[in-house]
C-alpha cells in the first residue's frame, strides 16, 4: 500500500512537492452528520457497500483489483488498508463510510484519543488529511497478567485533494511491549469492522 499511496502523490504534486502551508487543528463533526449516520448506518444501502468493500479487500489479497480499489498494507507491527474514492463511491457515501468505521472502531471497545484535520499546501495544490486516533482503554495491571491490547492501536484518516475526495486510510500499530498481549488478527478487525463474523 505504501508504494500505491507514494504513487498516488507523485501523479497528484508532480513537482518539487515544496510544502508552502501546513496547518493543522481539532475539530468535530457536525451533529447532523452524526444523526444521519445513525440512520444510514443500519441501513440496506450501507451494508451493501460494507459487503462491496470487503469483497474487493479479499480480491485484492488474490491480486484481483475490482472497483473501489481497496489497497493493502502488511508488516510485523502494521497492517491496514486503503480505499481509493472512484465508481461506484460517491461524496456522500465516502463521508458516510468514514465516519461508519469510526463508529465501528468505537463499537469494539476503543477509546477515541482525537479527532483533527491538517492542511497542506504541495505545488498550488491543497490536501486535506482528516484523521481520528484510537487507542485499546487504559487498564489498571494486574499482577501476573498481560494488558490487552486489542488490535493496537488505530489511525483512521481521510483524505482529500483540492476538495476531491482521494481514499480513506485505516492502519492499526500493534504494542511490542512485553507488558501486553499479542493483538488480536487483523483480518478480525476487519471482519468487525465490515461485520462479517457471520461469514468469518
Amino acid at each position: 500500500m505504501g508504494n500505491f499511496l507514494e504513487e498516488l502523490f507523485k501523479k497528484v504534486f508532480p513537482s518539487s512537492d515544496k510544502t508552502t502551508m501546513n496547518l493543522k487543528e481539532n475539530f468535530a463533526f457536525r451533529d447532523s452528520d452524526l444523526e444521519d449516520l445513525d440512520q444510514w448506518i443500519k441501513s440496506e444501502e450501507a451494508k451493501r457497500w460494507f459487503d462491496l468493500i470487503y469483497k474487493n479487500y479479499h480480491f485484492k489479497r488474490t491480486q484481483i483489483n475490482e472497483t473501489p480499489q481497496v489497497h493493502i498494507f502488511n508488516s510485523p507491527y502494521a497492517n491496514g488498508f486503503a480505499l481509493t474514492y472512484e465508481e461506484p463511491l460517491d461524496t456522500k457515501s465516502f463521508i458516510r463510510l468514514f465516519l461508519a468505521f469510526s463508529r465501528r472502531i468505537l463499537d469494539l471497545g476503543y477509546v477515541q484519543v482525537s479527532l483533527d484535520r491538517k492542511f497542506e499546501e504541495i505545488n498550488d495544490q491543497v490536501k486535506i488529511t482528516e484523521k481520528f486516533y484510537f487507542k485499546p482503554p487504559l487498564q489498571i495491571p494486574v499482577e501476573g497478567e498481560l494488558i490487552s491490547q486489542l488490535f493496537g492501536n488505530i489511525a483512521l484518516e481521510k483524505i482529500t485533494v483540492d476538495h476531491k475526495p482521494s481514499y480513506i486510510k485505516l492502519l492499526a500499530t500493534v504494542y511490542s511491549d512485553r507488558m501486553y498481549q499479542d493483538a488480536k488478527p487483523f483480518d478480525l478487525l476487519m471482519d468487525r469492522l465490515f461485520d462479517q463474523t457471520e461469514n468469518g
